[in-house]
């Protein structure tokens, strides 16, 4: 199910948009959950996050541009769309990372064809996440920005570009999840994403600039698997 936000002050256009998700939803079988809002300051405060929002620019309270610098600082995955009849908005979209813009009047053959895009973005990204079930709340991590999972005292603590977290999890049930994304033992102790292997040595891996064991057992599976990595990409 993917989770869309519309965010338009005009109740006319508001729910146009919602309508023509529901007519694309429809026309091509896809799960969308559709939320609506009349301004930014709304959507800040609605409970959960979204995977797709489509923000008006112009609007009382918060606009659509100060609404996704807000949202940025939390959210570096929602995929946004802004809606809009000003192009000359369109080099300021992408300091906030906006995927594309539609332009007022709507229509609903070029809507759907932005759409698809958008929605083809949400499902490239929901791909490379992963979710870390912490102590407060679930944070999603682009499996890119995680160094390795290390297992100790019962816990793993995933180190990453944000930070070190610490889940309660078992180490083989997180390894069948992130094998695809090439992560592979080098030790009992961690797991390790080769796109941030940046050295072997003797006996020892640096990753992200830390030096791992590479264990006896794990050695030549490891060695294996960085080479066959390297050679792919």
């Amino acid at each position: 199910m993917i989770r869309a936000a519309v965010v338009e002050d005009e109740p006319e256009c508001r729910e146009q948009i919602r309508d023509m998700i529901q007519d694309y939803a429809r026309e091509f079988h896809k799960q969308i959950e559709t939320s609506v809002f009349a301004d930014g300051q709304e959507l800040l405060e609605a409970p959960g996050r979204f995977d797709l929002l489509l923000l008006d620019i112009e609007m009382p309270n918060l606009d659509g541009m100060k609404a996704a610098e807000k949202i940025r600082e939390q959210d570096k995955e929602a995929v946004i769309v802004f809606i809009t009849n000003l192009a000359r908005y369109a080099i300021k979209g992408y300091e906030v990372d906006a995927l594309d813009f539609i332009i007022k009047p709507l229509d609903y053959s070029m809507f759907c064809m932005r759409f698809e895009r958008a929605l083809n973005r949400v499902q490239e990204r929901a791909v490379r996440r992963v979710g870390l079930q912490l102590s407060d709340c679930v944070k999603w991590m682009d499996i890119r920005e995680i160094y390795y999972v290390e297992t100790r005292s019962r816990l793993l603590y995933y180190h990453t570009s944000e930070g070190v977290f610490s889940v309660r999890a078992a180490l083989k049930d997180v390894q069948k999840k992130l094998e695809p994304y090439h992560f592979v033992k080098c030790n009992q102790c961690y797991l390790v994403n080769l796109y941030h292997v940046m050295e072997i040595r003797k006996g020892s891996a640096v990753v992200a600039g830390e030096e791992l064991e590479i264990s006896r057992r794990s050695r030549n599976a490891f060695l294996a698997a960085v080479a066959d990595y390297m050679g792919s990409c």
